[in-house]
């Protein structure tokens, strides 16, 4: 299609939603419920998550999540989870959103900035040095962080039956300290977050998202 001037015109750009929060809040859920969603409101949508989301960055993900990778320094870590963002940014994530496709992504930057940044204490300033060379301004239009008690999180993963990740494994101190850097990011940037409260059932939880959603990117939902 080409506009008055004769120019190639694109389509309107996707939108890029993600979601945030401690260890057994209920993320991957939740994006395949609003998947649906939105799927049902003729959205063309792409499901991925963090670390992952395409062959190099699973592959980094492996590394990462491997319970017997211990020791890691943080710089380590967010330089892994910085390099897997950085080849799912460009093979999957840009393109999806210049074909106008919307993204939900388990996880992003800010759970970098949760983990590393804050929780193991590497600091905010170099989190934001390494988003800033990475991402080069690409922000989420909106990230819904799941808010919940980290005990009731790990007891969630433990029922579950799967087999706990590295970072499952951590103190119950460690997952606190995530817990309040999820919450500093949101007051941090009340703009671009919305936090839910991830206590109630799952489908509550879905309509809470749905609505958030809705409130927020309603003039992309309805076009």
């Amino acid at each position: 299609m080409r506009d008055g001037s004769g120019t190639a015109s694109r389509g309107p750009r996707g939108r890029l939603i993600t979601f945030e929060g401690g260890e057994g809040a209920g993320k991957s859920t939740q994006l395949s419920l609003l998947a649906k969603a939105l799927k049902k409101r003729g959205v063309d949508v792409v499901e991925t998550r963090e670390p992952g989301g395409s062959p190099g960055a699973e592959a980094i993900r492996a590394l990462l999540l491997d319970p017997e990778n211990k020791g890691w320094p943080a710089m380590t870590e967010a330089l892994l989870h910085f390099a897997a963002r950085c080849d799912h940014m460009s093979r999957v994530v840009e393109p999806a959103l210049a074909s106008g496709k919307w993204v939900l992504c388990d996880r992003f930057t800010d759970s970098t900035m949760a983990y590393q940044g804050v929780a193991q204490g590497l600091g905010s300033s170099v989190i934001e040095q390494l988003s800033a060379l990475t991402l080069k301004g690409r922000k989420p239009d909106l990230t819904i962080v799941l808010d919940l008690d980290p005990e009731i999180g790990l007891k969630r993963i433990s029922e579950r039956g799967d087999a706990p990740t590295r970072y499952d494994l951590m103190d119950i101190a460690f997952h606190r300290r995530l817990r309040e850097a999820f919450l500093m990011i949101v007051r941090s940037d009340p703009g671009r977050c919305v936090v839910v409260d991830a206590t109630y059932s799952e489908d509550f939880v879905a309509e809470m998202v749905s609505g958030a959603v809705t409130s927020r990117l309603e003039m992309d939902l309805a076009s």
